[in-house]
């Protein structure tokens, strides 16, 4: 039923992680997909990966968090696809080290956490939703976070950034339903990805992140499937739903080992 043959897509930061494993299987799945991400040859490299596969796609070089930059993304999709129905906004950092605990965080890095997480996602839906609704209605899936749920600690701007996405999620669907949008934001555990790099780097961390997941560690593919999922008809039922899809990582924590 995730069908989506005929749809186009956006998604940002498309190029590594979850954003290029989900523009990869949007593609799979029928959607001709606009890969934007501020790395252009990372773009043109998941662009160019779909396009092996048989799939259409068009890579921009665009930073989601410049309101322009949304504008212009949402431009060059309908101007090279005709339509725009579905938003998978994906671009976001973790700075470890710069971002922390609040009185230890240079303000400058709290507002570029900011920028790059949480008001991406307003600007790319700012400029898409007169798109989506134009061509009929269609999908608006965001990349929260387990940290939206159950903050670390130490993470101060990125737990806020991300805990802002599920509830502008939530508000957003009241105004996008009549016109035909559903709005939806999924919250991953611990993925393998270049952002979580020095987790899964590291045999001890992974061992310890890994058992606080009930099936272990995720990857950008399973991610990308439920990306699929919400963008299809076959979720026509979610709205303002904020997800866990993080094998149980906010679900509950094991005892130590021993205990």
């Amino acid at each position: 039923m995730s069908d989506l043959a005929g749809r186009v897509a956006i998604v940002t930061g498309g190029g590594s992680g979850l954003g290029r494993a989900g523009a990869l299987a949007l593609a799979r799945a029928g959607a001709r997909v606009l890969v934007g991400d501020v790395d252009a040859p990372a773009a043109r490299a998941t662009a160019t990966a779909i396009e092996a596969a048989g799939g259409a796609a068009r890579a921009c070089r665009a930073d989601a968090g410049c309101a322009d930059d949304a504008a212009r993304m949402v431009r060059e999709a309908v101007d090279a696809f005709g339509a725009l129905h579905v938003l998978y906004n994906n671009a976001g950092v973790a700075w470890p080290g710069r971002d922390g605990f609040t009185a230890d965080v240079d303000p400058k890095v709290w507002d570029e956490v900011i920028r790059i997480n949480l008001s991406s996602v307003f600007y790319c839906a700012h400029a898409a939703i007169p798109a989506i609704a134009a061509a009929g209605g269609g999908s608006i899936v965001n990349t929260a976070s387990s940290m939206a749920r159950l903050p670390l600690g130490a993470l101060d701007g990125y737990a806020a950034s991300k805990g802002g996405v599920a509830l502008l999620t939530q508000s957003m669907a009241a105004g996008c339903g009549r016109l035909g949008i559903r709005v939806n934001a999924i919250c991953p555990g611990y993925v393998d990805t270049p952002m979580n790099a020095p987790i899964f780097g590291n045999e001890a961390l992974k061992r310890g992140f890994a058992r606080g997941h009930a099936t272990g560690l995720q990857t950008p593919e399973e991610i990308a499937d439920l990306v699929v999922f919400l963008a299809s008809d076959a979720s026509r039922s979610l709205t303002g739903a904020v997800l866990a899809c993080d094998r149980g990582w906010t679900a509950f924590k094991q005892p130590p080992v021993g205990a």
